[in-house]
């Protein structure tokens, strides 16, 4: 893992410590639980497009079906 420094106000650290004591845990792991939460939080949602961008162009078929009236025959009714 990498080491990093913070400043922190004492209230705060105060109450990082009563945490980590009552969870029976380390300040770090309040610490980098935290920051985990917060970065996801954080993240942007992803599209569409990004969830299945290595689908696109995938499968074979007419490219645009709106331009061949065939494949418009009966639609809407």
């Amino acid at each position: 893992m990498t080491a990093r420094t913070i400043k922190l106000d004492p209230a705060l650290d105060r109450d990082i410590d009563a945490l980590a004591r009552s969870r029976n845990v380390s300040r770090s792991f309040i610490v980098r639980e935290a920051l985990a939460s917060y970065v996801r939080a954080q993240a942007k949602p992803r599209s569409a497009l990004d969830a299945a961008g290595d689908l696109v162009g995938s499968l074979r078929g007419p490219g645009d079906l709106s331009t061949n009236k065939k494949y418009m025959r009966g639609y809407g009714e």
